[in-house]
Order: C-alpha cells, then sequence, then structure tokens
C-alpha cells in the first residue's frame, strides 16, 4: 500500500510538472507553420499570392499588427483584472488580403468566449478573418479586440497571408 501511494505520487508530480512546461510554451517551442509543399520556420511567415507561395521572415512581410491599449480595471465581484485591446492589421502592399492567420500562445487568455470580436478563434488558436469579412483591401486596415485576464499584452504574430 505504501508503495501505491509512493507511485501515485510520483504520477501526481510529473503530470503537475509537465502541464506547467506546456503553460510556459513559448512561439520558439511551437512547430513550423505549413506553407504549401513545405513549411515556415518560426520568425517567418508563409506569403501566399496565386499558386505561390514562400516564407519571407517576420519583419519583411508588408502586413502588420498594431496594439491598441484601450483600458484596464478590476472586476469588484471577483477581483481579477482585465484588459482590452484593439489589434490593427495593416495591409502595406497593393494587394487585397484575402485570408490571414495568426498565432497565438498562453498569453491570449480571453476573459471568456465572448471577450474576442471581428475575429474568428479557430479550435487550434489560430486567428482568422470572420466570414462577413472577406478581405482587406490594398493599403487598408482592419480592426479586431479582446478582453483578456491580466494585463499583459498577449504575443500574437502573422503566421500566413493570402493575397488576391
Amino acid at each position: 500500500m505504501k508503495l501505491l501511494s509512493i507511485i501515485l505520487g510520483l504520477l501526481l508530480i510529473i503530470a503537475f510538472v509537465s502541464a506547467q512546461d506546456s503553460t510556459e510554451e513559448t512561439f520558439a517551442a511551437r512547430p513550423t507553420y505549413p506553407c504549401g509543399s513545405h513549411s515556415c520556420d518560426y520568425g517567418h511567415v508563409c506569403r501566399t499570392h496565386g499558386n505561390e507561395c514562400g516564407c519571407v521572415p517576420h519583419n519583411n512581410c508588408e502586413v502588420t499588427l498594431k496594439f491598441k491599449f484601450i483600458g484596464s480595471w478590476v472586476d469588484g465581484s471577483c477581483g481579477k483584472t482585465y484588459t482590452q485591446y484593439d489589434v490593427i492589421i495593416q495591409n502595406g502592399l497593393n494587394r487585397n488580403i484575402k485570408d490571414i492567420y495568426i498565432g497565438s500562445d498562453y498569453t491570449l487568455r480571453l476573459r471568456d468566449h465572448n471577450s474576442i470580436w471581428n475575429i474568428v478563434r479557430l479550435p487550434n488558436g489560430v486567428l482568422t478573418l470572420p466570414s462577413y469579412q472577406q478581405s482587406i483591401n490594398a493599403g487598408a486596415s482592419y480592426t479586431f479586440g479582446f478582453i483578456i485576464e491580466g494585463t499583459q499584452r498577449p504575443n500574437l504574430r502573422i503566421l500566413a497571408v493570402t493575397f488576391f
């Protein structure tokens, strides 16, 4: 019986440590992102136009994300701090964006499932345009927003962009 208790205790410790390791995952530890018949490494964006796709360094991508802090507050009923951000997707190219995929990590801790708007969060956590926003015109921008638990600005990065 004592041996069983020790084994169960060790399994509990292993499970706890494993859960913490996955919670502290960063983008650098994430797998590559598919881009046609190959994959883009961390720090690159899959850029597709027509049938041509390729990986470009993130800082060479003409599509950018700009964060706008809206405000923070403490919910009196639970004592938790919440923060609202808007994110502006800016299309710096002379082509319309057809699709965009934005990656997130553990820092995107939404207050609840209704605390994100003007963007769709896929089951894998990737963000993409909603069906009613079929493109982002050349030189234009599109804004989405969310409310997170805490004050740390979430880590978001563009994974892939498809142009018309």
